[in-house]
């Protein structure tokens, strides 16, 4: 059984069925970013969560809905394990201007709640160790190496986006301030470069008339993102509060070199002289340096793209997601077992 926020009114119809039962809360958007929804307690939780007599409560990046999961679990003396997913200190200091103690003080609370929380990276894991988090451990994620594949490539896709042979530079994700996708302008400058931006989000509009020269294409999915994905020459990733970095991920499946900052998830997945460069953080200059290099290089991106590809290819759904099977056996023994669990390559 899932318990999830329900959609906004606009969206209700787009969410489909389900092969498990879901049970929709009431939510609310997030300040500031009405496309993100916070779903909030409900009798509906309690009520649920005892009807259906779970063995274990998975919280994914609990805050409001989650602090009540912790609690009603623990009520029901039931394991509980809380995902780290969203540094949502960080939001609260880029969205609403204050509240970044606060937010750590509350996640604190809400996963010392919990028998055990899953960490996406090491840094994230060393986050929240530093913020007086008990009991973490690192989880990372999957990526999907049949949808993601260097294979995808396509000439007819390079053509549109590329018209006069340029180089692709790409950046995929939400257009949000805290992406920092406007870091991509010095790039934009670059002789023989076409920047290509895949996503939507708050910041569309700003973005466009800071990077006039760009491609954007709006959000892409399935077999169309693998595609776009695949016929990219450089992966330029920007944002600076990644708790893990899921786009870097599918970049490194379809084979291409990744340039990214030198802090949060990406520092587990960015090997720099061996599949792509680590930056400076939030430092544009830097990221068209490294880019500039890959230009000029040819063997260097399609050595950096092969180590890409092979670097992941243990990472499969299946393996990470038995590897969450482990921690679930784990907490089911209680807290007086220790139980190693293997992280997927």
């Amino acid at each position: 059984m899932v318990i999830a926020p329900a959609p906004s009114s606009s969206t209700r119809g787009l969410t489909g069925s389900h092969p498990y039962p879901v049970v929709r809360v009431p939510s609310v958007p997030m300040p500031r970013y009405r496309g993100l929804r916070l779903g909030l307690p409900s009798p509906k939780l309690s009520d649920a969560l005892v009807a259906h007599a779970p063995d274990v409560v998975h919280l994914a990046s609990p805050f409001l809905l989650g602090a009540r999961g912790v609690a009603l679990a623990g009520q029901q003396r039931l394991p509980c394990l809380a995902v780290y997913q969203t540094d949502v200190a960080a939001y609260a200091r880029t969205y609403v201007g204050w509240g970044e103690a606060t937010a750590w003080r509350w996640l604190r609370t809400i996963h010392n709640g919990a028998d055990r929380t899953l960490a996406p990276s090491t840094s994230a894991a060393a986050d929240l160790v530093a913020h007086g988090v008990q009991r973490v451990w690192l989880w990372r994620r999957g990526v999907d190496t049949v949808r993601f594949d260097p294979a995808k490539r396509h000439e007819l896709v390079r053509k549109a986006l590329a018209p006069n042979g340029e180089l692709i530079v790409g950046y995929v994700g939400r257009l949000a301030p805290e992406k920092r996708v406007d870091l991509l302008a010095p790039t934009c400058k670059l002789p023989g470069v076409r920047v290509v931006i895949v996503g939507d989000g708050p910041a569309r509009r700003d973005l466009q008339k800071a990077l006039p020269e760009a491609l954007f294409l709006g959000a892409r999915h399935g077999v169309q993102l693998a595609r776009l994905f695949a016929s990219l020459d450089v992966f330029a990733h920007t944002g600076p509060h990644e708790t893990f970095g899921q786009t870097v991920q599918e970049a490194l499946a379809s084979g291409l070199p990744v340039i990214a900052p030198a802090t949060g998830g990406p520092v587990d997945l960015v090997i720099p002289g061996e599949n792509g460069t680590l930056v400076p953080p939030e430092d544009g200059t830097a990221i068209a340096a490294a880019v500039a290099e890959l230009v000029a290089d040819p063997a260097l991106r399609q050595r950096y793209g092969a180590a890409a590809r092979a670097g992941v290819e243990g990472r499969t759904w299946a393996a990470v997601g038995d590897e969450l099977i482990d921690h679930y056996r784990a907490v089911l023994a209680g807290p007086g077992v220790p139980t190693r669990v293997p992280v997927a390559a």
